[in-house]
């Protein structure tokens, strides 16, 4: 796909720094997928049967491989792909309005993964040096001068 110019035109080069993988069916990239070690996940507002959570209180620490699948904006999530995942995750939303378009939802989605996965690397070593961190890695960026850019008016 990093061939494809229509690509490499719209995602500004991140095609160059991610792995992507087309498949013909949901069938084969679940196969494929559940063949590396990986395990799904699979967001929708409503509840789907699995085990269910609210989006912040899921724990997404506890695989190395995470597959997080997303609903198109018309039909939402597959069958097959609810029926093959470990996990379904609801971001909670309050009013009338129960979805989120996609680009939202996977923003919402990805940052709460990584944010999880981002604390748990600073206080837990992997690989050989398995076990907690003498010294955690720091989580938040440092600022020189907090008051620098602000004046009272």
């Amino acid at each position: 796909m990093r061939e494809q110019k229509s690509l490499s035109k719209i995602s500004v080069s991140a095609v160059k720094w991610t792995f992507v993988k087309r498949f013909d069916s949901t069938e084969a990239c679940l196969d494929h997928l559940e063949k590396n070690g990986c395990v799904s996940v699979v967001t929708s507002p409503h509840v789907k049967g699995k085990t269910n959570v609210y989006l912040h209180e899921g724990d997404y620490t506890q695989h190395t491989k995470l597959a997080v699948w997303f609903g198109n904006e018309a039909r939402g999530i597959s069958p097959l792909a609810v029926e093959r995942s470990d996990m379904c995750v609801a971001v909670p939303m309050f009013g009338m309005i129960e979805s989120l378009n996609l680009g939202t939802c996977s923003g919402i989605v990805l940052y709460e993964v990584a944010k999880q996965r981002r604390a748990y690397q600073s206080t837990y070593r992997r690989s050989r040096n398995k076990g907690k961190r003498a010294e955690p890695l720091p989580t938040i960026m440092a600022r020189e001068d907090a008051d620098a850019g602000f004046q009272a008016v």
